[in-house]
């Protein structure tokens, strides 16, 4: 019995969710990425927060949507796997250019990338394959991917781009050789640019940290 795979194109659709309005008030876009089991729609109330008249948060739906428990009531969604991880990834960043070129985002306001657990992987795989020079670029208790190398990062303005990894001290998902290798990779791919915060707690996002990148 010979298994043959097969590959085909179509359309796809996918959903995003916004926070609050775009208008001239704005000083800040966040384009916010999501960890593996939310929805938009729920990662956005971690933001409500910030002031509606200056955040407009941006997220992104993982397409990947699957039950969260056996009762099948309650949905999540995850960003990649390891199963076709190349092929996914292009049209995860197929979807996220429309997502990024349908909101039209004035070039005089602050961008800011903001990656929590999965979704920092797929922050910063968007922001080098889109070269993104962002206001600030935000890594919060996930991992680089391993296949990111310093060439790559070369593009980004050390002057205008703020760079800060955040995580919690007792985060099950970074013990310490998780950390220590999160540590090197970061070191190597921004040097002394990257400010690490480490606060008490878990795998978690604190209001209070949203704000203080603001500052």
């Amino acid at each position: 019995m010979a298994l043959n795979k097969h590959q085909v194109s179509y359309v796809h659709k996918n959903s995003f969710e916004t926070l609050n309005e775009l208008n001239e008030e704005t000083k800040n876009v966040w384009f916010v990425f999501h960890g593996m089991g939310y929805l938009s729609r729920y990662f956005l109330k971690h933001f409500k927060n910030l002031n509606p008249k200056e955040n407009f948060i941006i997220c992104p739906q993982a397409p990947s949507k699957y039950y969260l428990k056996d009762d099948f009531k309650h949905v999540g969604a995850s960003w990649l796997t390891k199963e076709d991880t190349t092929q996914e990834t292009e049209n995860l960043l197929s979807y996220l250019d429309a997502v990024y070129d349908s909101i039209k985002i004035p070039s005089n306001i602050n961008l800011i990338l903001f990656g929590f657990s999965q979704g920092v992987s797929i922050a910063m795989r968007w922001m080098i394959f889109k070269q993104i020079n962002c206001s600030k670029l935000v890594l919060y208790a996930g991992g680089i991917p391993n296949e990111i190398n310093a060439k790559q990062v070369e593009f980004i303005d050390a002057k205008k781009t703020r760079i800060t990894f955040i995580y919690g001290n007792t985060d099950k998902y970074l013990n310490e050789t998780r950390l220590k290798f999160e540590r090197e990779k970061i070191e190597l791919l921004f040097g002394e640019n990257a400010e690490i915060i480490n606060f008490e707690g878990g795998h978690e996002i604190r209001p209070e940290l949203l704000k203080n990148l603001l500052n």
